[in-house]
């Protein structure tokens, strides 16, 4: 079930530059992964804008997003590693949103949200 109105702008681009010619989940998932790591400028400020089960991150906190997560780590979804209280982890991207971030980066993180609300999966 779709969580949010359809975006055909975003719709496109997911299907003509992200998952373009991707035929299994593996194919999605690496798609993903390079779009997002070659399109988002690093390090960046997030705020966390939902709790996760696999996260210790709390809604409002603010972190510091310092590049992807190793590839390995992104088969079911997408990680980030970012810095938070002295310790360095990855942490599930739709947890976050950027701040004071550029507009591709904002746009890249945006897409991702979208596709996770949308109940698309790799």
């Amino acid at each position: 079930m779709k969580n949010i109105e359809e975006n055909a702008e975003r719709e496109k681009r997911l299907y003509d530059e992200i998952i373009v010619d991707a035929y299994d989940e593996y194919e999605r998932a690496a798609g993903w992964y390079y779009y997002l790591d070659d399109k988002i400028t690093f390090p960046f400020k997030a705020k966390v804008i939902k709790k996760s089960g696999i996260s210790p991150l709390n809604e409002g906190e603010e972190v510091s997003v310092l590049g992807m997560a190793d590839q390995n780590e992104c088969n079911d979804k997408i990680f980030v590693e970012i810095e938070w209280e002295g310790r360095n982890f990855s942490v599930p991207l739709e947890q976050l949103y950027p701040v004071n971030a550029d507009e591709d980066t904002v746009e890249a993180v945006e897409d991702w949200h979208y596709w996770v609300d949308e109940d698309y999966c790799f």
